[in-house]
């Protein structure tokens, strides 16, 4: 592709294009983004595809890591144009009381699940989560090494799974 072979872009295509899909619409949960995404990604590979560095990894990890990276940028300038609501309660209005009471089950069941988190754990997966961080940033702004930011939020993620196994709905 580097060298300008318009049937490199085709194989590409061939062997990726499902898989930039894929990714793409379990980020952004909307089919048509995602392909809209995925066809951005190809094109994006096509014209850098000199840029490569073939030390820094495989092909296939720079096209998926390039493919999520649009993908989460496409989400967070979705979230961007949302009407943030200041009030959840106005978000939210039910007539159906019994709604309200299974939500504030599921909700104790949650913060019941996070108190079995140690402190880094459940700090780090807060900031993904509230803040929309992506693991490099809280890596940054915890300073704490990006490796380590990666092994506290997957066996956070791990432990939140397992305490929860069954009791949310």
């Amino acid at each position: 592709m580097a060298g300008g072979d318009q049937d490199s872009l085709a194989t590409l295509n061939q062997r990726y294009g499902r898989a930039l899909g894929a990714v793409a619409d379990r980020i952004l949960h909307d089919k048509a983004d995602a392909e809209e995404v995925a066809a951005d990604v190809l094109w994006q590979l096509w014209r850098e595809a000199s840029r490569f560095d073939r030390s820094r990894g495989s092909v296939g990890a720079w096209i998926m890591m390039t493919v999520r990276s649009r993908a989460i940028d496409r989400l967070r300038a979705r979230k961007a144009r949302e009407p943030r609501a200041d009030n959840a309660a106005e978000v939210s209005v039910t007539d159906d009381p019994s709604s309200e009471i299974h939500s504030s089950d599921r909700r104790r069941k949650v913060e019941v699940a996070l108190a079995t988190l140690n402190d880094g754990e459940r700090d780090l997966l807060r900031l993904a989560y509230f803040s929309d961080l992506s693991q490099s940033e809280i890596s940054e702004r915890t300073s704490i090494p990006l490796g380590t930011v990666k092994s506290r939020m997957r066996a956070g993620l791990i432990r939140l799974r397992d305490a929860l196994q069954g009791s949310v709905e």
